[in-house]
């Protein structure tokens, strides 16, 4: 079974090797839409074409992180890319099958074999802690071990799903929820580890300096995310977060509702 994997990014140096060679181990092909990056992203990805990477485009930035854009750019290589299967994703995401040995790309085919045909992934959050705060760098996974599961709805991430001739909808949810006629979510969610950032440094360059789409900010996109200010961002204590040792042993019970930097956002008024 062929699975491709839709990733757009900008100025991802830091997660791109680790993403793609992630997937291509998990039997996942990438199809990538570069947003213009200014790093080393493009470079670091091409050393993939033909080895898990399909191919690689342009989606011009226009000066701004367009969420919408990228979306519709994904909606419509969900009709032009052959695959059976594909999985909408950001660079900074670990998709895992559930536990027990399989590949992703073997868990999606015994779904697909089920009658299903679209999958919801429970995200848990890795964060620094105030007693091991920098993991900017390449072994950031082995490191950076503290987590929390995050479900403010569910399903919240619902994008997996098998190629249907129909249209699929990715941007009335910025990504988090495809949509489409006749869609069958298998009853169990695989899990999602989530390195929303890896030091304070990092989250003010990837939040704080970033510059969103006005149009998306005013129809409520972005929240904390577009307003957050550098004082603002704190870590967590540890023994406020769980600790992971494998991928077995994830977690997802008695989930947060709320994103922990929204948190602090909002105790900053």
């Amino acid at each position: 079974m062929r699975v491709v994997a839709l990733l757009a990014t900008y100025n991802e140096s830091r997660f791109i090797r680790g993403c793609l060679e992630h997937l291509a181990r998990q039997g996942v092909s990438t199809y990538l839409v570069d947003n213009s990056s200014t790093d080393d992203t493009l470079a670091l990805a091409e050393r993939h074409l033909g080895s898990g990477l399909l191919g690689i485009e342009e989606l011009p930035r226009g000066g701004v992180f367009s969420l919408r854009e990228q979306m519709r750019r994904k909606e419509k290589l969900a009709r032009e890319l052959d695959a059976d299967w594909f999985v909408h994703l950001d660079a900074d995401e670990i998709r895992l099958p559930p536990p027990g040995g399989r590949t992703l790309v073997e868990a999606l085919a015994e779904v697909d074999r089920q009658g299903f045909n679209a999958v919801n992934f429970l995200e848990l959050s890795f964060l620094p802690t105030q007693e091991s705060p920098d993991h900017d760098h390449p072994a950031y996974e082995r490191t950076l071990r503290t987590y929390y599961p995050f479900l403010p709805s569910f399903p919240h991430r619902l994008n997996a799903w098998k190629r249907t001739d129909a249209p699929v909808e990715l941007e009335w949810s910025g990504g988090h929820r495809v949509r489409f006629p006749g869609l069958r979510m298998y009853p169990e969610s695989f899990p999602m580890k989530h390195y929303l950032f890896l030091s304070v440094p990092h989250a003010i360059e990837k939040f704080v300096e970033r510059r969103y789409d006005p149009d998306e900010v005013a129809s409520g996109w972005h929240r904390w995310r577009s307003r957050v200010r550098p004082e603002a961002i704190q870590l967590p204590s540890r023994a406020e977060l769980r600790v992971s040792r494998s991928d077995e042993d994830l977690d997802p019970s008695d989930p947060r509702e709320r994103n922990y930097l929204a948190e602090l956002w909002a105790r900053a008024g």
